[in-house]
């Protein structure tokens, strides 16, 4: 079998049929799509079109709400929480962005919890929803036991990645998303899916062995970067997400992959922050540029033809991408071919892998 190359529109219109017919508002269904494909976009295939039937089984399963009742609660002036309601959380993520940067219009800054969440995809997703709205965000979650405490030898933390947006002008945004983990376990997940070995230093087994086999790496302990800071920073995305809004925390959330048990109640925490709080939202934009400028400009260690900036490697792949279209593996294909037979949907643009 071969890999194929699929047009967007045609992937978000499969995506976002597949959705709506597990169960799923179409303007939900639609969005979710859109943002699982932007995913595969910027080159990050472990939080995209492969994360379906995942997805999907838990829905099954009726550990996800299809159609949840997401609730604001304004309890402080620059300050919400929204009650997920247990259902994608690529909707309640969405709706606290949105309420994090109304909150800051008003207040110059506006801090929003989420708790009764689930899995909400790639993190660049939502603060790039706040730069393309002119606002500078935090976004950070808790997840499932993924990594160790340091000094521990079990799954206690999450991967618990940490995103953060600053929009800029001509020169563009800066836009980082990094999980605490050395790889993304989703990575790993996509190389054993994919028969592929990982990188040695990235996993332990389940008997705590450094593995290079990613199914063991899967079903294993995944390692900190940078050690004991790493640790560290996983265990401030608890405490931040989990702790403070009321979600699960401390090795409660549920494993997407291992336990359907019941929803896994994850937390998030989003912060818009204003542009123009010290300054006018043009000398601000002027800044930026002039950073970026002189970022770029610095003497480029060997092996570097450029310097870039956080998120435009991604970027450019999106763009890319939208004009050439997104490669499907042969195995994430015939995972989405089984799914689609399984719902009786059309998905004769992959029958070529």
């Amino acid at each position: 079998m071969e890999a194929v190359t699929v047009p967007v529109p045609a992937l978000q219109a499969f995506a976002a049929a597949i959705f709506e017919r597990a169960g799923l508002r179409g303007e939900d269904a639609g969005q979710i799509a859109h943002d699982l494909v932007a995913a595969d976009l910027r080159g990050l295939a472990s939080h995209g079109l492969s994360r379906i039937p995942m997805y999907l089984e838990r829905l099954r399963r009726g550990v996800v709400n299809p159609q949840p009742d997401i609730v604001v609660h304004r309890s402080w002036p620059a300050a919400s929480l929204v009650d997920g309601d247990d259902g994608m959380g690529f909707l309640a993520a969405r709706k606290a962005v949105d309420e994090a940067i109304e909150l800051a219009r008003v207040n110059g800054i506006g801090l929003v919890g989420v708790r009764r969440s689930t899995h909400f995809g790639m993190s660049a997703l939502y603060v790039k929803q706040a730069s393309d709205a002119g606002f500078l965000s935090l976004v950070l979650t808790n997840s499932s036991p993924a990594i160790p405490v340091w000094g521990g030898r079990t799954t206690f933390l999450g991967a618990a990645p940490f995103a953060a947006g600053v929009p800029g002008g001509d020169q563009g945004d800066y836009l980082l998303d990094m999980a605490m983990t050395v790889i993304a376990r989703g990575k790993i997940r996509l190389a054993a899916k994919e028969g592929r070995p990982i990188e040695p230093g990235l996993a332990l087994d389940k008997n705590g062995a450094p593995t290079t086999n990613a199914a063991d790496a899967f079903e294993g302990v995944c390692l900190p970067f940078g050690g004991h800071k790493g640790a560290a920073l996983a265990m401030l995305m608890d405490l931040l997400c989990g702790v403070l809004t009321g979600a699960n925390f401390g090795g409660e959330v549920k494993s997407l992959y291992f336990d359907h048990s019941e929803p896994q109640n994850v937390g998030h925490l989003v912060i818009a922050i204003r542009p123009d709080l010290f300054m006018s939202k043009e000398e601000f934009t002027h800044r930026m540029d002039t950073f970026v400028t002189r970022v770029k400009g610095l003497p480029r260690a060997q092996g570097f033809d450029e310097i870039l900036m956080p998120g435009e490697p991604e970027a450019r792949k999106a763009e890319t991408g939208q004009t050439k279209g997104i490669v499907i593996p042969p195995e994430i294909a015939k995972d989405l071919r089984a799914e689609a037979d399984r719902l009786q949907i059309s998905a004769d643009f992959l029958a070529e892998a």
